[in-house]
């Protein structure tokens, strides 16, 4: 993936909370509590379950349909690190992860504040923020660990992650891929969630386990809403008007294919309990996920992205 050296970037909506530091409410390092008293701070367990907190939390508090207030800019006020504010350019993209992630947002935000207009008739009203921490942080959504591993939060529609997840768990304990698109992908998927969020898909989320849950399907339709941006990234511009990707090689798209491979439920639980039961899935297999992230990616419609309209997952 290369990004366009003169393209300008924009980090509004970016943010670092630093190391064990608090976001709207303060710090902590309490895990996510899960209804039903499981809790999110068992390593891999959070990257399986959080987001079964998270569409609970948004039924509840926001009458299950999608949250249109817009970006609480007031969120990064006095916890800031300023880790961003030298990314400037494509350019400083091309050398810095941190600026990557910048370029990224970026060409997420661009993709999908036409698409959404275009393919739903959904206004685009409701930006989505990415704040970066290290160990934990407080979010709408509760207080995480880094253990949760990289997730949306419908209640102040943030995307947290903890950037070191990619290595400690990702690569090291599910034996996932290092390339330069792993991270991308997983932000793409992400932002998918924000759409969801924007379109009152959550509130479709009844059954919470099993391979054809409803779970599954909100993860699976993130997948190919990922694979939707990837196949339009090098059509994204900035605000003005000039392009933020140069290039997305078929080596960018096996990455992301290799990492939906390595968080399908399946590979995780063999990985991590040496058996597979797919009634506990919440996400889908490591075949579905790279299957609607190319159904995305080929068909690029929100219409082809309809997994709650079919049971051939």
């Amino acid at each position: 993936m290369r990004f366009n050296p003169k393209a300008r970037l924009d980090t509004q909506r970016m943010g670092d909370a630093g190391r064990g530091r608090g976001g709207r409410a303060g710090g902590g390092g309490a895990s996510i509590p899960i209804p039903g008293g499981v809790r999110a701070g068992g390593g891999i367990g959070g990257v399986i379950i959080v987001i079964l907190y998270l569409v609970l939390t948004q039924c509840l508090d926001n009458g299950g349909g999608g949250t249109t207030s817009g970006l609480d800019s007031s969120r990064f006020t006095g916890a800031d690190t300023g880790r961003y504010t030298s990314c400037k350019t494509g350019e400083d993209a091309n050398k810095s992860a941190d600026c990557a992630r910048v370029a990224v947002e970026n060409s997420l935000y661009d993709y999908w504040s036409s698409t959404l207009p275009d393919q739903a008739g959904t206004d685009f009203t409701a930006e989505a923020g990415i704040e970066t921490f290290t160990d934990a942080i407080d979010t709408g959504c509760g207080n995480a660990t880094s253990d949760v591993g990289p997730f949306y939060c419908p209640n102040d529609q943030y995307i947290y992650l903890d950037t070191s997840f990619y290595k400690a768990v990702l690569q090291k304990q599910l034996n996932g891929p290092s390339g330069d698109f792993v991270e991308p992908y997983v932000i793409a998927h992400e932002y998918g969630h924000h759409i969801q969020n924007l379109l009152g898909t959550m509130s479709r989320v009844k059954t919470q386990q099993g391979p054809k849950s409803d779970s599954v399907r909100l993860e699976l339709q993130a997948d190919c809403y990922a694979g939707m941006w990837a196949k339009n990234a090098t059509s994204t511009d900035n605000a003005d008007g000039v392009a933020l990707i140069e290039s997305l090689s078929d080596q960018d798209i096996q990455d992301a294919i290799a990492a939906a491979t390595a968080v399908g439920d399946d590979r995780i639980q063999e990985e991590v309990n040496g058996r597979v039961n797919p009634e506990q899935w919440t996400h889908g297999s490591a075949a579905s996920r790279v299957k609607w992230f190319m159904t995305g990616y080929q068909q690029g419609s929100l219409k082809a992205c309809d997994t709650f309209a079919t049971n051939d997952l």
